[in-house]
């Protein structure tokens, strides 16, 4: 009873709140919702105890007669759903494309519902492939309810089935299946997220009539080539960007007016300037960019675009005034907080980047990319422990990238100086060379390769492969350099110091002569 007595402090007036020991009796059992609200420390009681906030089905959000889901719901003022990967039923690997897009486009449609709280994409997805009962879902995700379900995509038909389930009871709310045409696609996802507004009893405001409705392409054959262009360009790595490129131009060539399209185009020059292709230039960024803004300035994508272009110009202030305006619109966009963790990282504001690459670490749980500059800033913090607690959970998402993407180089490039900091040189050595193998020209991760030797003092292989890879990355790499902790140990030597001069003066000179803006290539991955 002490701790009983001690609990019901933390409950809401008129609530009651119940320990774990209560909550494993009468789960199941009795007719509540019960809410999970993390270990709670308690007055003269030693340890932290779990707790759970209980309301009656009455008191639901699912209820007609409910006034808010506060008592209930993580999200304190609103219900709250994680939309999980839709299962592809196609028996076509291949596909996997259109049921991952699917599921975004329901947790984009959804997001535009004001009282209603949506777990980002990346987040979710992070799930994917995993086996866990929905509650365990819910649990970690902190959502009330849960969205599951399957697509099969044969010839010009779809079939989609959904699962609106209670995180809490694991209860169906709501489920349905829905065999139509390929055409009727974007009317299909429309029909599935008023259906789940409606089965949690949420009005549309009008405005977000229109929203849900609103869509960046009416042609579902250039929706179908943008999906593949994205699937691609979340797999990270220059050919993979390089596939999503031309995933996104064949999208564009079928429906040039199609902004999101025009956008992914835009990210992916950017991803190609950042891994020093010579196919990728600045002039295609900023024409893209401005392009996707015109077509629909409300594209948070297309902002990050105008970003990169802004930061390969060195025109600091209005990249990040760009990012910030893209995480305005969408704050759950890695490439928002990646980017200007990059910007503010340029303006050696590192706690600030650290910051940002935290933000976008902990939007995209699978990316290895942020936190790895996350690790770097604190670092160059003289945090040492902190960037040893990090190391640990790096090298866990390089790994899983390893294994998903076998050819993307950029992660052996990043996690061969991950595995030196944690003392594991041998291993490091292998994959820094396999890092270089891979993609003999993804030059930016050649130089993630370079701070790896020359933490290990190989500093005239160092140097080789940077005469190698830097006169590719462009003169905005010198600038970076000149602020790269990593660059410490080479900074001294001579061929190192005829490298840059060598570098200013022939790279200003080109730039001037083409004026084509094909210097800024930011590194750091």
């Amino acid at each position: 009873m002490n701790i009983a007595a001690r609990l019901e402090k933390l409950a809401e007036p008129g609530g009651v709140c119940i320990g774990r020991a209560i909550y494993d009796q009468v789960k199941g059992k009795l007719e509540y919702v019960y809410t999970d609200i993390g270990e709670q420390r308690v007055h003269n009681i030693a340890e932290p105890v779990r707790a759970y906030r209980v309301m009656s089905i009455e008191q639901s959000p699912t209820s007609p007669s409910a006034p808010s889901a506060k008592d209930a719901l993580p999200f304190r003022n609103r219900p709250s759903i994680a939309v999980l990967p839709f299962t592809n039923m196609s028996g076509d690997p291949e596909q996997e494309y259109f049921s991952d897009g699917i599921t975004e486009d329901i947790i984009t449609d959804l997001s535009k519902v004001g009282a209603l709280a949506v777990t980002a994409r990346n987040t979710t997805f992070a799930l994917k492939g995993k086996s866990m009962d929905v509650s365990e879902a819910a649990r970690q995700l902190r959502v009330s309810h849960v969205l599951e379900g399957s697509v099969r995509k044969a010839g010009s038909r779809v079939r989609i089935t959904a699962q609106l389930i209670d995180g809490m009871s694991g209860h169906h709310i709501w489920a349905e299946r829905y065999d139509r045409d390929l055409n009727d696609i974007f009317a299909l996802q429309d029909e599935i997220a008023r259906a789940i507004v409606d089965a949690l009893k949420i009005r549309l405001m009008p405005a977000e009539h229109a929203a849900i409705g609103k869509r960046t392409t009416e042609n579902v054959e250039a929706y179908q080539y943008y999906l593949m262009g994205r699937q691609h360009f979340l797999r990270l790595g220059r050919r993979n960007h390089l596939s999503a490129r031309r995933l996104y131009q064949r999208a564009l060539e079928i429906d040039p007016e199609y902004a999101l399209a025009r956008a992914g185009l835009a990210l992916a020059e950017g991803m190609l300037l950042r891994s020093g292709d010579p196919s990728a230039t600045l002039a295609t960024l900023s024409a893209e960019a401005q392009r996707a803004l015109a077509l629909d300035s409300t594209l948070a994508e297309a902002h990050v675009a105008h970003a990169m272009a802004h930061f390969q110009k060195e025109q600091i202030e209005l990249a990040g005034a760009a990012c910030r305006r893209a995480i305005a619109l969408d704050p759950d966009l890695y490439e928002g907080h990646r980017t200007l963790g990059d910007v503010l990282r340029m303006e050696r504001k590192f706690a600030e980047a650290a910051a940002a690459y935290e933000k976008a670490a902990e939007v995209d749980r699978n990316s290895y990319g942020a936190m790895c500059m996350l690790w770097d800033c604190r670092k160059t913090l003289g945090d040492e422990e902190e960037a040893h607690r990090l190391s640990g959970e790096l090298l866990t998402r390089i790994e899983k990238a390893m294994q998903l993407y076998p050819d993307d180089g950029a992660a052996y490039a990043y996690g061969c100086y991950i595995l030196h900091n944690l003392g594991l040189d041998e291993r490091a050595l292998q994959w820094a060379e396999r890092a270089i193998t891979i993609d003999p020209e993804d030059y930016n991760s050649h130089y993630n390769v370079v701070c790896f030797l020359a933490a290990i003092g190989a500093v005239e292989k160092a140097i080789d492969t940077l005469e190698h890879c830097v006169p590719q990355l462009g003169l905005q790499q010198v600038h970076w350099m000149a602020q790269d902790v990593d660059m410490n140990p080479l900074r001294d030597h001579p061929r190192y110091r005829a490298l840059i001069e060598r570098l200013e003066v022939s790279l200003a000179k080109a730039e001037g002569q083409s004026g084509s803006g094909t210097e800024g290539r930011p590194s750091g991955g």
